[in-house]
C-alpha cells in the first residue's frame, strides 16, 4: 500500500506538471531534447514550485502532516541546517584541498565581485532544491515506505528513487553517478536519524554539497589536470562519479554514525 502510494504521489507529480512543462518549452521556442542546463532551470524551477502543493494533497490523503516528514519550522532545525551546511562545504573543501596538493587539479582566479555574484544565488537555489528534495525523499518516500517495510529496506528503496529521478535531467553525465547518489541518500537519511527525526542536518548535508560543486561549476574556476584517472576524481568532473567522492560520503556516513551512538 505503502509503495503504491509513493508511486501514485510522482505519478500525479508529474502530470500536474508536465502541461506547465510543454507550454514553458512551446512559450519560448525550445526543443526538449536539445536542452541546455540553462534552459532546463526555469523547468527545474516549476516543477519544484508544484511538489509542496502535490506533497500537501499527499499528507491529506494519507492523514499525515509535514511534521511527520521531518518538517518542523524552529530554531532547532535552523541550528542542524546550519551545522549540516557547514559539515557539507567543509567536506569538499577538504576533498579539494587535497587534490589540490596531488597536483590534480588547478585553479583560476576569480575576482571578489565574480565570487559574490555567484555564490550568493547558488546558495539561494541550493538551499531551495535540497529542501525540496529532502521533504519529499527522505521525508514523505521514507516515511511511507517505513509503514510496510523495515528501516533498512524503506532507506535501499527511497535512495534508488533518489538516484534513478535524476536521470530525468541528464542521462550522460548521471548514469556513472548513480551508485553515488544512492549512497548519498543512504548518508541523508542517516543524517535524520541522527537528527531525531528532523530533515534539518539532511537539508544541511544536502544543500553544503550542491552549493560548493554548483558554485565551482557556475564559477568555471576549476579544471582537473589529468594527473588521475577519472575512477578516482570523477567521471565529467562528478565527483560522486569517482572513488574520492564515494569515500567522502563513506566518512560523512561514519562521522554521523559515531556521533549518533556516543
Amino acid at each position: 500500500m505503502s509503495l503504491l502510494q509513493v508511486i501514485s504521489f510522482f505519478l500525479t507529480w508529474a502530470g500536474c506538471w508536465l502541461p506547465i512543462a510543454i507550454l514553458l518549452a512551446i512559450a519560448r521556442g525550445w526543443q526538449i531534447g536539445t536542452l541546455e542546463p540553462a534552459q532546463k532551470l526555469p523547468l527545474l524551477g516549476s516543477l519544484y514550485l508544484l511538489a509542496p502543493i502535490i506533497l500537501w494533497i499527499a499528507s491529506l490523503i494519507t492523514n499525515s502532516s509535514f511534521r511527520d516528514y521531518g518538517l518542523v519550522w524552529n530554531f532547532a532545525i535552523l541550528r542542524s541546517l546550519s551545522v549540516g551546511l557547514a559539515i557539507g562545504v567543509l567536506s569538499l573543501i577538504i576533498l579539494f584541498a587535497i587534490q589540490t596538493i596531488l597536483g590534480w587539479v588547478k585553479w583560476q582566479k576569480i575576482s571578489a565581485q565574480q565570487i559574490t555574484s555567484v555564490v550568493l544565488p547558488t546558495l539561494a537555489l541550493a538551499l531551495w532544491v535540497s529542501a525540496t528534495e529532502e521533504l519529499i525523499f527522505r521525508g514523505f518516500v521514507l516515511t511511507q515506505l517505513q509503514q510496510d517495510y523495515t528501516l533498512a529496506i524503506a532507506a535501499i528503496g527511497s535512495s534508488v528513487i533518489f538516484a534513478v529521478l535524476h536521470l530525468v535531467w541528464e542521462q550522460r553525465e548521471t548514469v556513472p553517478q548513480l551508485f553515488g547518489l544512492w549512497l548519498m541518500g543512504i548518508v541523508l537519511v542517516l543524517a535524520r536519524l541522527v537528527d531525531g527525526g528532523s530533515l534539518g542536518l539532511a537539508w544541511g548535508l544536502h544543500s553544503g554539497w550542491v552549493w560548493a560543486i554548483a558554485s565551482i561549476d557556475t564559477a568555471g574556476i576549476l579544471t582537473y589536470t589529468g594527473k588521475a584517472p577519472e575512477w578516482v576524481t570523477g567521471k565529467y568532473g562528478k565527483p560522486l562519479a569517482g572513488m574520492l567522492g564515494i569515500f567522502l560520503l563513506l566518512a560523512t556516513g561514519g562521522i554521523l554514525w559515531l556521533s549518533g551512538n556516543c
